[in-house]
């Protein structure tokens, strides 16, 4: 069984600073097998990524729609922020990208989904992310798992990390695949291994958002 971490993010996200070395390096430690690499709106940290370890490493993309955000794996192309779910869903569909939605109902997250937004992009998306270990309140984890049964959708997991420690703090394990079609064809047999992350996590991607605003402002 593969252990894999759908969601982790470099210092290509505004709000990290790790370096992909130090990421590949934790995923590494922990024991895992696969790392999404989802930076937000880039896919540069994760080909860097891939460039160090391309066993390990998915390139992946965090893409924020105008509704909500999604969680792409397998992404050769990167998706500029800013389209809209319809139109980012059919860019990704063309490359093969398999398909998630991230945190859908954290409510202190810019990128959760309203209701009916989520419903509309129900048919076209592969998954919705059911934990995230970063979710502040237990409770909006414990909703996506419920809408996901309800509506019959599979379900991927991830730690969010923005720090490197923070890595497979949630995963999965799913049987080997090789590609977007094989991961498909393996979701549904996933068994999540997860754990929160202490709240205070966020100050670290705080402080990093305002640390690179300061840079980009002295320059």
């Amino acid at each position: 069984m593969f252990r894999i971490d759908f969601h982790t993010h470099t210092f290509a996200s505004k709000d990290s600073l790790t370096s992909p070395q130090a990421l590949v390096r934790a995923a590494r430690q922990r024991g895992l097998d696969r790392i999404v690499v989802s930076d937000h709106n880039t896919i540069s940290g994760a080909q860097v990524a891939y460039a160090l370890d391309p066993e390990l490493v998915i390139i992946g993309e965090e893409i924020m729609t105008t509704r909500g955000e999604i969680l792409a794996a397998f992404v050769t192309e990167e998706i500029p922020a800013g389209l809209s779910p319809q139109e980012t869903i059919r860019r990704l569909r063309e490359q093969g990208a398999f398909i998630s939605v991230s945190h859908p109902f954290d409510r202190w997250r810019k990128g959760a989904w309203r209701l009916q937004d989520l419903f509309d992009i129900l048919p076209l998306v592969d998954a919705i992310e059911v934990f995230n270990a970063r979710c502040l309140f237990s409770g909006d984890n414990r909703r996506a798992q419920e809408f996901a049964q309800q509506h019959h959708l599979v379900g991927t997991v991830g730690s969010d990390a923005h720090v490197a420690w923070e890595v497979g703090t949630a995963h999965l394990l799913l049987p080997p695949f090789s590609d977007a079609e094989g991961l498909r064809r393996v979701i549904s047999r996933g068994k999540p291994q997860v754990r929160c992350s202490p709240f205070w996590v966020h100050f670290f991607s705080r402080y990093a958002s305002l640390r690179k605003k300061l840079y980009n402002y002295n320059r």
